[in-house]
């Protein structure tokens, strides 16, 4: 992003003094939108980098499903009974999917709630094979157990950054175990970075917001 707004500037240095006084202003107008929308874009080409030095995790909350918690009477073990995804949030998982390989992101071990929702979205990404990982399950029903919940979270993460220091891990759980381990509220499908302590608690976070087609 830097290499591309001094380019602009040079042309700007470069090119400004000769033209027109009515070109010249066309020309202004034209450069200063190629410089914002140039620094608008996200740069995160250390994303890989940061996924394979042992101390960070990317957690994602889920894609679209449409609603807000389950229907009564609910059942973990049958998807039909369930809030699920609908086809905006598959389209979404895969969005999400092609904008990670496209950050360098292979290989990575992927762990997800065992609520259908979660699942979908993690297989959808087409990066690998997904496991169930009790400490990513939702506690939206009963919050009591958010301290018990996020403690066990940790305790997951760091035995992860143990077990695959050089592999990306993403996560796949709910909008309330994010904002229990972050304290970062977050939008359908968006992914936040976390570095953690050694014992897995968080230490910091960066918030990737969900690609748009």
């Amino acid at each position: 992003m830097q290499r591309t707004l001094k380019l602009l500037q040079q042309s700007l240095s470069r090119s400004i003094f000769v033209m027109p006084t009515w070109l010249r202003a066309a020309h202004l107008v034209s450069l200063g939108l190629s410089l914002l929308l140039a620094g608008a874009q996200p740069a995160f080409a250390g994303l890989l980098d940061d996924l394979t030095d042992g101390q960070h995790v990317l957690l994602m909350r889920h894609a679209d499903a449409p609603g807000v918690g389950d229907p009564a009477g609910y059942k973990l073990d049958q998807c039909a009974t369930q809030r699920n995804l609908g086809e905006a949030g598959r389209q979404q998982s895969v969005l999400i999917g092609r904008w990670l390989t496209a950050q360098g992101v292979s290989a990575p071990k992927i762990f997800s709630s065992v609520w259908c929702r979660c699942t979908d979205t993690a297989r959808l990404l087409a990066l690998g094979a997904v496991s169930v990982e009790p400490s990513l399950n939702s506690f939206f029903d009963d919050m009591s157990l958010a301290k018990p919940q996020t403690a066990a979270l940790q305790t997951f993460v760091a035995a992860s950054l143990k077990a695959y220091p050089k592999q990306p891990l993403i996560l796949v759980t709910h909008h309330v175990n994010i904002e229990a381990y972050t304290g970062r509220v977050v939008a359908v499908g968006d992914m936040v970075l976390v570095r953690a302590k050694p014992d897995g608690s968080h230490l910091s976070h960066q918030v990737f917001p969900s690609p748009r087609p």
